[in-house]
């Protein structure tokens, strides 16, 4: 069959190496795509919300199936407009309809699904610039640290963790009155925050049956230690070590099962994965976030660890057959590290040439942030490219990717040095 996958990032570069390996794939198509993907797929000039241009494009090359990697798209409703369109409706597509990517679009709509349901996260209220100062009063009450969250998609950007009180009044009004991240604050949760290490949990769902794919752990912030600001994700490491058997199984009890079957009680037509983000308070988990696609760069260490052909897996969340696989993972650890440009989060430069490349061994380059540009590799974007390796441990996987990235090089390139520092 012929796949269509939407996205840019390092997640749709490795969905495009893991598709690839199908012999149920015959030609793949990446739309816009990068520099990887153009090496293993046909990279198509089209934007992830453009979907009359998307759909003219599924009708020209005769695709199948649609795996959606971004957000954007699915909270926007790419799926319920393939179901709407008759020349469409019968394309499998990987990624929820439209009310149900509202657990990621918004933060208060998951959290009273999560209340609705019985499943462990934070205490909270939500506040919009008419109710101010009631915000002023919750925080009063809390216990510093201050998680204030913007309801809508903020690229990864959108949460405020503070240890004083007046700035985190001062912030509730940048966001509420000010529009620090524009339509996405409007309205703004407040967390009491937990205290413990987080992870991340990856489900498959056809709307009834569920495979838990290998956990993984990310690092946020852009300085060495966790320090800095907050980035779309500077490595991964999976399996993460501190998950033993009784606290996956309570996981999968707690917080797996009552979502799936939330998602069938509140009628919310799920398709895809369900990016799990949990924290380990004490010896329980307790979710501090839903997203409605795979995680990148997580996506770099999860997929390469899963050993089944992902275009049957998709196949089964097609026709609701998902309960009829099993799910082999490769026991070994893999890790990644992003190298991103000079001075992301905040400005950077683009256009840097990319070097070295030809003499990785033993690591996978996985393109986010880079295009070809007259035969030569450049950097397009924030975070540039992820170097997966395995390994027995997470420190032997981790010491190859460093040891790879030392042949890397483009002007400012900068990465962190201590993932898995903390574990």
């Amino acid at each position: 069959m012929n796949i269509l996958i939407l996205g840019s990032g390092g997640r749709e570069h490795t969905f495009a190496w893991k598709i690839n390996q199908s012999s149920k794939c015959k030609n793949l198509f990446v739309a816009p795509g990068n520099s990887g993907t153009a090496e293993i797929a046909t990279n198509l000039e089209i934007n992830v919300s453009d979907f009359k241009a998307i759909k003219s494009a599924v009708l020209k090359h005769n695709i199948s199936m649609v795996v959606v990697g971004p957000e954007d798209p699915l909270v926007n409703g790419v799926h319920d407009f393939f179901l709407n369109d008759k020349d469409l409706n019968k394309i499998t597509i990987i990624g929820p309809q439209q009310k149900a990517a509202e657990l990621e679009g918004s933060k208060e709509f998951a959290k009273e699904f999560m209340m609705r349901h019985n499943i462990p996260t934070a205490a909270y209220q939500s506040f919009t610039s008419y109710s101010l100062e009631d915000g002023y009063n919750f925080l009063e009450s809390l216990k510093p640290p201050y998680v204030l969250k913007a309801d809508g998609l903020a690229a990864g950007k959108g949460v405020l963790i503070l240890d004083n009180l007046e700035e985190a009044k001062v912030q509730l009004k940048a966001m509420l009155v000010d529009s620090k991240f524009g339509n996405a604050s409007s309205t703004v949760v407040i967390e009491e925050f937990l205290d413990g290490i987080e992870l991340s949990c990856f489900v498959l769902t056809d709307g009834k049956n569920y495979k838990i794919l290998p956990t993984a752990k990310d690092y946020k912030r852009i300085g060495e230690g966790d320090t800095g600001l907050n980035t779309g994700g500077m490595g991964a490491i999976s399996p993460v070590p501190f998950a033993d058997k009784t606290f996956l199984n309570k996981i999968e009890d707690e917080i797996v099962k009552p979502t799936i079957s939330g998602l069938q009680k509140d009628k919310l037509p799920y398709k895809g994965f369900v990016f799990i983000g949990l924290i380990k308070v004490g010896n329980d988990p307790k979710v501090i976030e839903y997203n409605v696609r795979m995680g990148d760069p997580e996506t770099e260490v999860v997929l390469p660890r899963l050993k089944n052909d992902l275009v049957e897996l998709f196949e089964a969340v097609g026709n609701e057959t998902l309960n009829e696989h099993t799910i082999e993972i490769d026991d070994r650890a893999a890790t990644t590290v992003m190298l991103v440009s000079g001075g992301y989060p905040e400005s950077y430069e683009k256009g840097k040439v990319i070097s070295g490349l030809e003499d990785i061994s033993g690591s996978i380059a996985f393109h986010a942030g880079a295009k070809l540009n007259q035969g030569k590799v450049i950097t397009s974007g924030g975070r540039v490219m992820a170097i997966t390796s395995f390994g027995k441990t997470y420190k032997e996987a981790i010491k190859k990717s460093y040891q790879n990235i030392e042949h890397l090089h483009f002007d400012k390139m900068n990465y962190r040095k201590d993932i898995g520092f903390d574990l």
